[in-house]
């Protein structure tokens, strides 16, 4: 079987991957300091500087100001104040005030919120900027304010009070279970150092009451331009005027002193294991997670690139079998992972994580260790290793098709990685010739010898997280002995490999013809009608080299269903994915498509049955053989696949129970939509009632006649080549004797939801570890037949003008938020080409619970303002900036096209052309945009909304539910004030893979403002 992606006149003709020469490669050559493809250098005061052009997206710049100063270097009275400086930064500066550069960014169309413009890590601290630079004074006034952050933030106390409170909301938000148990693993992970009493959110104390002294003091000794660089890649017409730009703006900056040096904080090493069992009453579920640390390794020389590319390929296989265990009979655990991370500066980690069944932490753990100490008495097979091989030889691939297209924010971010860990940046061209070069020389045993690092000698740290106590570290040590025992015995089994088929379609299908053949000019597609059927249409695009993604939809899904079966027919793609859809077991299907980049997922939503896909274009067949077994392949219930589905599903369920949020949530939808089956949770009774067989007999008519589906396919697609396998894998799809779940749209059945036709407002109290809050205000939303193209426009700018007005009064003028969103829900209306559509818009925030309503009327206030009195020109020019911006870098983006010919297609003014309802949704947002002003804004706001709006609402609060003890004692004595956290509203089932590992590197590592 061939695992390498084969040969095709496509890439060929791109002087493809294949065509590259192999390297004659000597293991001790550097890999070299200086960074390729860059202009690269450092000004007199010692800022460093990075300028690229890159014209991907066009005409926008990604920009960063990297700083190596990080918690770590807090005193004591100073935990904290790295993160409050990142926030002040953003606030207040010697040039400007009053948070002008947050409205500079969102006057140009970059967004500023949650997450999106800064991060302060325990080692350093980046700035990141995303702006446009078709107009050169805009990429000057970018650099400009990343020159004030370098040294020019003002500290001052009225600023500090400011801040607080959007620095003490961001405290509370990581003050729920996951935040508990991420700040436990860290402290049990970095005992014995600095690090592991430096957490970039610092302590609630030095939030409150930090002078603004101490924070000025810490940003002006560490914040020196020795430490910095700023990079810029974007599409510049040359460097050398952007090094000119950093060296006007940054160059006359000068710090006050001469740098200090870093220090070093050692992390140290330990030959014993440590053991934890942490009980989080509101976990979302059952967890182990295994931590092997050690020092950072050096990558500067070929050698050091093949341990590198070893490692990588040792966790692939891992992580191989880890899955194929979480599919056996009886499996120890639902989900299992492994990954290598850099936690700090000194220190990585290898790091394993398995979500399993109540109770059963110890059983997982168990068999996490045997899988180790199996791969270190008997190692990895060649098989394994070639399907490992393959993966790898296929990422890199695929890197160096779409060399040339590089998004500029991922070169800033390699070359951010230069500057703070000292990667080697060696250029796609010749790390692509390293790993094909290298990767064949690579063997199974000393891929294997890698499990040795994986030792319970080796700095290991073992915890289990439940939502109350079961196991005990007695329990955990006791494994850990048992499995050193067996290994030291050799009683541990070699793997057993399962058998793999060789083609997913194993006899090809006939060919249908196309029966009619449109062209759509004005949008570059055409649409082919085949001979089962199937609508098809197809855009060549030429944004990225190595990508083709595709949608196949279907009218007619869950809401069809009496309530009798539906909670059994909506657990069908669960079921049956367990099973595999595809033909063959996910364990097995995962290792048929080694090498090949093709995936494609499924969906049953309440109107619509859809397919998805993403694939490379010489994959192209492959995705299409999955499309066509997921067609003619009949799903059938297997015991063990059920038992598990509904083993997870209870956990979720339980989980659920457990999460003070779950109440909010539910309450949410029971009070805007109704207490419809279609919108309440599930229960245990419900899955109870689940009947495996109609699920699956449910799904398997989903996807069985081609006739109801239109698909599109957006991408580098080569016709000549497209062509044939649409029609053979599409066409071929058999088309069933009598229609199947065949729908007309306009006359599909409604969810039943009522919005409340007065005001309510209600608290709903939880019981919590830690006080939280969440606030979420809705209004009903109506929109009317006659005007919907253009009315879904405006309540599109309108939900982000409310958004600007909510963080502008209760974030910079109040600073009681750390973020607010606002969304718009739509999705409950079916999707007739008659009929007026209900909805609603809402907003959402998180804050203290003492002040929650005070809030909540704040934003009614500046809600009814608005209506009553109109916004500002500034701020309609912002909205139009943001979703002008948007919408020019979605226009490089293949998703961008796809789903908006899928909403063409999906529109109520599509009669058969799509090329006609394309131009009138473009023509609606195009007439929204010239009509936008503040008065038809206002006129809008009282249209769509209820007016005035404090009419017609509701509010829902989470709030702590109060112990009695608490209540009583409260009546004799003032108590202190509880707070919330950052939260977003909840829907859908609770998934039980919390515990990822992402845990280190987007949580509590870093903050991002």
């Amino acid at each position: 079987m061939d695992l390498l992606p084969a040969e095709i006149p496509q890439i060929a003709k791109r002087h493809g991957f294949r065509s590259l020469k192999l390297l004659n490669v000597d293991m001790d050559q550097a890999l070299g300091d200086e960074p390729f493809g860059v202009d690269y250098g450092r000004l007199e005061n010692g800022l460093h500087y990075y300028v690229r052009s890159n014209s991907k997206p066009k005409m926008r710049a990604a920009l960063a100001l990297a700083v190596k100063a990080g918690s770590v270097l807090e005193e004591e009275d100073e935990r904290g104040v790295a993160h409050i400086v990142e926030h002040l930064a953003f606030s207040a500066t010697k040039k400007y005030t009053n948070h002008d550069i947050v409205k500079f960014l969102e006057s140009v169309g970059a967004e500023f919120g949650a997450c999106q413009n800064a991060v302060t890590s325990s080692d350093d601290t980046v700035y990141e900027l995303f702006v446009p630079v078709d107009k050169p004074e805009l990429l000057s006034q970018a650099i400009s304010v990343l020159a004030e952050f370098s040294s020019e933030v003002r500290v001052s106390t009225d600023d500090l009070e400011k801040e607080r409170g959007a620095v003490m909301e961001e405290y509370r938000g990581n003050r729920n279970a996951n935040g508990r148990m991420q700040d436990a693993h860290w402290v049990l992970m970095m005992e014995g150092s600095k690090y592991a009493d430096r957490l970039p959110i610092g302590l609630e104390k030095v939030i409150r009451t930090v002078p603004s002294e101490v924070v000025k003091q810490f940003y002006r000794k560490w914040y020196h331009l020795h430490n910095m660089a700023v990079i810029a890649v974007g599409d510049f017409s040359d460097t050398q005027s952007v090094v000119e730009l950093i060296r006007t703006h940054f160059g006359p900056k000068s710090s006050a002193h001469d740098p200090l040096p870093i220090p070093h904080f050692p992390v140290p090493s330990h030959e014993e294991p440590r053991f934890s069992c942490f009980v989080e009453s509101e976990a979302a579920g059952s967890a182990v997670m295994i931590s092997y640390k050690m020092s950072v390794d050096e990558l500067k020389t070929v050698k050091d690139y093949k341990d590198l590319l070893t490692e990588s390929m040792f966790l692939y296989a891992l992580n191989q079998r880890l899955f194929k265990i979480s599919r056996r009979k009886d499996p120890p655990y639902f989900s299992c992972s492994a990954a290598a991370d850099v936690l700090v500066r000194p220190v990585k980690a290898y790091m394993i994580t398995s979500s399993c069944k109540e109770k059963c932490t110890i059983e997982a753990l168990e068999s996490m260790l045997i899988e180790v100490a199996r791969i270190r008495l008997h190692g990895f097979s060649e098989r394994e290793i070639s399907v490992v091989r393959a993966l790898l030889m296929s990422e890199v691939e695929s890197a160096y098709l779409e060399r040339d297209q590089m998004q500029s924010s991922s070169l800033r971010d390699e070359y951010l990685q230069h500057f703070l860990r000292n990667e080697p940046v060696v250029g796609i061209e010749y790390e692509a010739q390293l790993q094909k070069t290298i990767l064949p020389q690579i063997s199974a045993s000393e891929i294997s010898k890698y499990s040795e690092k994986l030792q319970t000698s080796c700095s290991c740290v073992i915890k289990t997280m439940e939502p109350w106590a079961t196991a005990t570290v007695d329990d955990l040590k006791a494994v850990v002995s048992k499995i050193n025992s067996l290994e030291e015995e050799g009683s541990i089994s070699p793997w057993d490999d399962e058998h793999i088929p060789e083609e997913i379609v194993s006899i090809k299908p006939n060919p249908g013809n196309i029966v009619q053949e449109l062209e759509f000019s004005n949008i570059e597609v055409t649409e082919l009608i085949l001979s089962n059927g199937m609508r098809v249409c197809y855009k060549c695009t030429d944004f990225f080299d190595d990508q083709v993604l595709f949608t196949g939809f279907s009218y007619g899904g869950l809401s069809e269903l009496p309530e009798n079966e539906y909670f059994s027919c909506s657990m069908g793609s669960t079921i049956a994915g367990e099973i595999g859809v595809f033909g063959y077991k996910p364990s097995v299907l995962m290792d048929m498509l080694a090498g090949k980049r093709a995936e494609v997922g499924t969906k049953v939503g309440a109107y619509m049955r859809t397919f998805s896909g993403d694939c490379s274009p010489s994959d192209l067949e492959t995705a299409l053989q999955l499309v066509y077994q997921l067609f003619t392949t009949n799903v059938k219930p297997g015991e063990e696949e059920v038992k598990i589905v509904m083993q997870m599903a209870e956990e979720a369920v339980h989980a659920q129970e457990r999460d003070p949020y779950t109440a909010f949530a539910n309450r949410v939808r029971e009070l805007n939509y109704g207490n419809s089956y279609f919108f309440r949770p599930i229960r245990i009774s419900d899955l109870r009632k689940v009947d495996p067989l109609k699920a699956c007999q449910y799904f398997n008519n989903c996807f069985k006649d081609p006739s109801t589906f239109t698909v599109v396919i957006v991408g580098n697609i080569d016709p000549a080549i497209a062509g044939p396998l649409i029609l053979q894998y599409l066409g071929g799809i058999p088309k069933p004797p009598e229609p199947i779940l065949h729908f007309n749209r306009d006359d599909l059945r409604g969810l039943p939801f009522t919005f409340p036709a007065t005001v309510i407002r209600e608290v709903v109290r939880s019981p919590m570890v830690e006080a939280q809050c969440s606030v979420q205000l809705c209004f009903p939303v109506e929109l009317k037949n006659e005007t919907m193209m253009q009315e879904i426009h405006f309540v599109g700018f309108l939900s982000k003008l409310l958004e600007t007005k909510i963080m502008q009064v209760l974030r910079f003028k109040h600073g009681q938020i750390y973020s607010a969103g606002v969304s718009v829900f739509l999705g409950g209306n079916k999707p007739s080409r008659t009929g007026d559509i209900r909805g609603d818009i809402s907003i959402n925030f998180s804050c203290d619970p003492d002040i929650s309503s005070t809030l909540v009327d704040i934003a009614l206030d500046e809600i009814l303002r608005v209506q009553e009195e109109g916004c500002s020109d500034e701020d309609v020019s912002t909205v139009l900036e943001i979703e002008q911006r948007a919408h020019e870098n979605g226009l490089q983006e293949n998703y961008y096209w796809l789903d908006r010919i899928l909403r063409s297609y999906q529109s109520r003014v599509y009669f058969g052309d799509v090329g006609t309802s394309f131009e009138v949704q473009d023509e609606g947002r195009s007439k929204v945009r010239e009509l936008l002003t503040p008065s038809t804004a206002q006129l809008a706001l009282k249209r769509i909304l209820p007016f005035p709006c404090k009419k017609q609402y509701t509010v829902v609060i989470l709030m702590p539910q109060t112990s009695r003890v608490k209540l009583l004692t409260s009546l004799f004595k003032s108590t202190d004030n509880s707070y919330s956290r950052k939260a977003k509203i909840l829907v859908g089932v609770a998934g039980l893979t919390v515990f990822a590992l992402t845990l280190w590197r987007y949580s509590r590592r870093t903050l991002k403002s």
